[in-house]
């Protein structure tokens, strides 16, 4: 088993951060959308949780981690009623979530990848779920709050792309026998720095070529 990569501690200290920036985000749309307690309190679980527990369903690992560590379940409430009374704050320090909204997403598509490879699945697969793990949850926010996943726009700053870098590294290393946690460390920092400098740079990832009949034409 590759799976218990960092010490048990350190992997959940660093699970619940992911968790608690991620269930912002969630909670932080929902403000946007004008929601109340509940809406909110609802965003912020399947922003945080909902790639996970799609992993986890797919791999049939049950009952899911999400619902099985209280701390994973009570932890994007906290982050929910933390929106509900502070969003004027949170939404003043909006890049510093950005930033540890990046590092949420390096650490769960290498987690997400070690794991869905202890269920047995080979390379692609593996790389798919991590991408899903670090990914999926934002989509179920958008969904839900009745957006065009921000994964598919092409005026956002690429997503899926880091987490995709930061996946395949991991399931190389593990196909190579090389991960550990200094490997995995440096695979989440990869897909972290993608992210980070997509946000500085505006990067994204390119469109088809002659849409409605010219290359430059924009909708």
């Amino acid at each position: 088993m590759t799976s218990q990569i960092f010490s048990p501690g350190l992997q959940q200290t660093l699970d619940l951060i992911g968790i608690f920036v991620f269930a912002l985000s969630g909670g932080l749309m929902a403000v946007r959308k004008n929601m109340d307690i509940f809406g909110i309190c609802v965003l912020a679980e399947v922003t945080a949780l909902g790639g996970g527990v799609l992993r986890d369903l797919v791999i049939g690992a049950t009952p899911v981690a999400a619902f099985s560590n209280v701390g994973y379940f009570s932890t994007p409430l906290a982050a929910g009623l933390v929106v509900f009374f502070l969003h004027p704050e949170v939404e003043r320090i909006n890049r510093a979530v950005q930033t540890l909204d990046a590092m949420g997403l390096g650490l769960f598509c290498v987690t997400g990848t070690v794991k869905a490879h202890d269920y047995g699945l080979s390379f692609v697969p593996s790389v798919a779920l991590g991408i899903l793990t670090a990914a999926g949850g934002g989509v179920i926010r958008d969904v839900l709050a009745l957006e065009s996943p921000a994964l598919l726009r092409w005026d956002r700053e690429i997503y899926a792309v880091p987490a995709l870098v930061g996946a395949t590294a991991v399931a190389v290393l593990i196909g190579t026998g090389h991960l550990d946690a200094w490997t995995a460390t440096a695979a989440a920092l990869c897909a972290f720095v993608i992210r980070m400098l997509a946000l500085r740079y505006g990067w994204r990832a390119p469109r088809a070529w002659h849409r409605n009949g010219s290359r430059t034409s924009e909708e």
